[in-house]
């Protein structure tokens, strides 16, 4: 049965203990506030109240608290059946301020399944320009929910086979299909290759410890390897009058992935959300 949107929101129930922490838009660490989400179903679930509290560095006091009611999505937001989601703006522009969050939850892994999500915001400023990244780990209060260990370029080589779903914003029905996806380092530089139905491409990065630069092309491109086992793939600045996408991952287990990507079209319009799950087949 396909699950509703509202339905795939309901996975999130529950009270969601971490952190927010703010990174540059090179990914170096700015600050880190100790957060509690709560999302409770009122009504019989038909309204969600979302209670987000900021603490001390200590948790020892309440800094800041703001509640959210809502009993449907609006459409910059879109959820795929497992929880996964992103929400974020629905057209760029110049001269506007831009971004997207991404949200996961560990539903497949086996360490702590249910238990720990990990969302990542990026936003870009006025002239276009990533200008802050903002990190969420979280685990459910009153579990024992480790975090991943920081992403390493290592744990991402070698061979990996994916299933994809991408839903579209038109509500069209879903398409499903099979990627593969390639990494390999050759002395400072990493080889990307990504097939899917009817197309190929193939990519190099210039690697800088945790930063990966894909600047070949017009509009260049960083990879980002995060704590938690995350990764951020943005433009360092939004093309105008070309196609991109803003991309989110998550390392669940060392041959586990999940990649949200959003993708805009040569006009700035928010055109889809691809969830891939990828399975690593060798090193």
């Amino acid at each position: 049965m396909t699950l509703s949107q509202w339905d795939s929101l309901l996975k999130h129930l529950g009270a969601w203990q971490g952190s927010f922490t703010r990174l540059s838009p090179h990914g170096e660490w700015v600050n880190d506030v100790p957060t509690c989400v709560t999302l409770a179903g009122i009504n019989q679930n038909e309204t969600m109240r979302q209670t987000i509290q900021y603490f001390s560095p200590d948790r020892q006091a309440v800094t800041e608290e703001k509640v959210l009611e809502y009993a449907s999505l609006n459409r910059s937001t879109l959820f795929h059946e497992d929880g996964a989601f992103s929400q974020g703006s629905i057209q760029f522009g110049p001269l506007a301020e831009f971004g997207a969050e991404f949200g996961f939850i560990d539903n497949i892994g086996a360490v702590a399944p249910g238990n720990r999500r990990l969302r990542l915001v990026q936003l870009f400023d006025k002239t276009s320009n990533l200008s802050s990244l903002t990190l969420i780990r979280e685990q459910r209060q009153d579990t024992f929910a480790p975090e991943r260990p920081h992403l390493t370029l290592e744990q991402l080589l070698g061979h990996w086979h994916g299933d994809a779903v991408t839903l579209y914003t038109d509500w069209r029905s879903p398409d499903s299909f099979s990627t593969s996806l390639t990494l390999r380092v050759e002395g400072n530089r990493l080889h990307q290759s990504l097939t899917m139905p009817g197309r190929e491409l193939t990519s190099t990065a210039q690697i800088d410890g945790s930063r990966l630069l894909f600047n070949q092309g017009p509009h260049p491109v960083q990879v980002l390897l995060l704590p938690d086992g995350a990764s951020c793939n943005t433009p360092l600045t939004i093309p105008r009058q070309a196609p991109f996408i803003l991309e989110a991952g998550w390392l669940i287990a060392p041959n586990l992935r999940q990649r949200l990507i959003r993708s805009y079209d040569a006009q700035g319009g928010w055109v889809s959300l691809t969830l891939v799950t990828e399975q690593k087949v060798n090193a």
